[in-house]
């Protein structure tokens, strides 16, 4: 019998990791999207640049992690209630896109995916896609509640602009409207026309 296959070298320090991701929120915070370096979080974090990138191979991947740590929405599963579904997903969201190293990036994120010379994406961040969750919500729904003429991508695409605006861009009034507000529009905007 054959002895397991055994890796050389030192095992890997996770510890690592942890000390980037939380120098890189601390840089976001502190200093914005473009002071956020590899260079800087290195510095910022003790940990060298190559046990960096051996990690993240850009800054951006570094930042996108950072950021919207492990953005999954645990727990969320579609219950086929509508309403509620909606308000759990919505709330999960925003939550997400509030962070302080969040509103930090998402501006920086946004422009580098837009880029020119980049290649289409189909997310804006590639690593957080809840677009799935978002369709299994829909799926999920009772029937007769969500008009099957309604494009899920369109409707997600929407539901995200509301979350954006509400979390990111700067509004001229104060008025925080309340989720229900947003969970009530995506209703209307999913009901089959009569």
């Amino acid at each position: 019998m054959s002895e397991p296959h055994r890796r050389l070298g030192r095992p890997r320090d996770i510890s690592i990791d942890e000390r980037a991701l939380e120098a890189t929120r601390a840089l976001l915070i502190e200093r914005g999207f473009e002071a956020t370096t590899i260079q800087a979080v290195a510095s910022h974090s003790g940990v060298h640049s190559s046990a960096i990138y051996r990690r993240w191979s850009s800054r951006i991947e570094l930042i996108e992690e950072a950021a919207f740590p492990r953005f999954t929405f645990a727990g969320i599963v579609p219950s086929g209630d509508l309403r509620r579904d909606l308000r759990r997903f919505i709330r999960a969201y925003v939550a997400a896109f509030s962070a302080p190293a969040a509103r930090a990036a998402a501006a920086g994120l946004l422009v580098h995916h837009q880029k020119p010379d980049r290649a289409a994406s189909s997310e804006v961040y590639p690593r957080m896609s809840v677009r799935p969750l978002f369709e299994d919500i829909l799926r999920a729904a009772a029937p007769g509640s969500v008009d099957p003429a309604v494009d899920p991508d369109d409707a997600f695409d929407m539901l995200l602009g509301a979350i954006l605006t509400r979390t990111v861009v700067f509004t001229p009034t104060s008025r925080q409207r309340p989720i229900e507000r947003t969970v009530e529009m995506m209703v209307r905007l999913l009901r089959p026309v009569d």
